[in-house]
């Protein structure tokens, strides 16, 4: 199993918030790579993997999650998961903006979105 990247998920609460947040981490060298207007995620230039996403919500899913983890076969993993009895908090699932993934409850209560990205 490969993981592509992790990006911590910030809940921003506003768009305001989110712009405050993009201004900040610009002064630490992230530029913007995305922007839908309920997230928008920050990546290094130099190292693209290297990314940070503030969210207003999720708008497909229950909650805004703690993570993301971008795998190489997101239907592999889920089945590994579901396998383990570890708790689902959204189903897999594909969406339009290009990614099919699903929602996963950690040991330590975080909300973990994996996910692939969609050819």
């Amino acid at each position: 199993m490969t993981v592509r990247r992790i990006v911590p998920n910030v809940h921003a609460g506003s768009e305001e918030a989110i712009a405050t947040s993009r201004d900040f981490y610009g002064l630490l060298g992230f530029e913007e790579v995305m922007d839908m207007g309920w997230v928008t995620t920050m990546a290094s230039p130099a190292n693209p993997t290297a990314q940070i996403s503030f969210f207003t919500e999720d708008r497909t899913g229950p909650v805004v999650p703690d993570l993301s983890v971008e795998v190489e076969d997101v239907d592999a993993v889920y089945a590994q998961v579901l396998a383990s009895g570890a708790e689902i908090v959204r189903e897999l699932k594909d969406e339009e903006w290009g990614v099919r993934r699903f929602f996963v409850r950690d040991p330590g209560g975080r909300v973990v979105n994996v996910l692939t990205h969609r050819s």
